[in-house]
């Protein structure tokens, strides 16, 4: 069971801002606050923009909370859904899920690492890189992100990234003239994100993605930023591996629980 008993009470504090930074660096199209919980919705696709996050519970009746949740998503025709973190309130809130019946879906987990050197990979390829920033994403920045898309979230995207708050950098990465890799961060306090990183599948392997990384690390130290964080899922085995290699290590994992159809 996740809980916040699992991690430490500094870890903890840390895990919790890091969360809060994600809901507002990845904004629902629609949210509502039910007992201090997040309700999200935006028409399919994205997990943390179609979930309730559950950080800050002030409510006195959970049945009732959970309730009000289901009530939430069925007037919307959706499926009900809450991201469950370690940090989450009130605790025991997945075992309680559990018990109501609400089934566990695919597992992610948070990583972060404190601003600071990033070398770029020493590959002969990567001289032939640049990379531009953007304060508004570019057609041809859209067109690779989308790439790594599917069904529903592709559709939606397009909206979601309309909505990121400011101040944020849209990253390109350049060779011989064409957008072969894009990135996105958000900056949010002393944190941030790393989000919407893809690579075009017929320019994989030249460091691309790194070259992103070392980017956005300049970026968000030349404003302030200390932290940089990033959510991925946990079978995602060549990104974990990528960012562990470029100073990142998990911080946190959470799941989904969805209630049954």
């Amino acid at each position: 069971m996740f809980g916040a008993g699992q991690v430490g009470a500094t870890a903890a504090i840390e895990l919790a801002a890091i969360e809060r930074a994600a809901v507002r660096g990845w904004p629902a199209l629609e949210t509502r606050r039910i007992d201090g919980w997040v309700a999200r919705s935006s028409s399919g696709g994205s997990v943390r923009a179609n979930t309730v996050s559950a950080l800050d519970y002030v409510g006195t009746d959970l049945d009732a909370s959970i309730e009000a949740v289901v009530s939430f998503y069925r007037q919307r025709g959706a499926v009900a859904r809450f991201t469950i973190t370690e940090v989450d309130r009130p605790e025991g809130l997945d075992a309680a899920l559990a018990e109501r019946g609400w089934a566990r879906q695919g597992d992610h987990v948070t990583m972060a690492k404190p601003i600071g050197s990033l070398a770029i990979p020493g590959r002969s390829s990567a001289t032939t890189l640049t990379v531009v920033h953007h304060e508004a994403p570019t057609a041809d920045w859209m067109a690779v992100y989308l790439g790594g898309l599917t069904g529903g979230r592709r559709e939606v995207a397009p909206r979601l990234v309309a909505g990121v708050p400011k101040p944020c950098t849209f990253v390109s990465c350049l060779r011989d003239g064409r957008v072969i890799a894009s990135g996105l961060s958000v900056l949010d306090g002393g944190l941030a994100s790393v989000q919407c990183m893809a690579t075009l599948p017929t320019a994989r392997r030249l460091g691309a993605a790194r070259v992103i990384l070392a980017a956005i690390e300049d970026w968000a130290g030349a404003t302030g930023a200390l932290r940089l964080y990033l959510q991925t899922d946990s079978d995602n085995a060549a990104a974990i591996s990528l960012y562990v290699s470029a100073g990142f290590s998990v911080a946190g994992r959470y799941h989904v629980r969805e209630l049954p159809t």
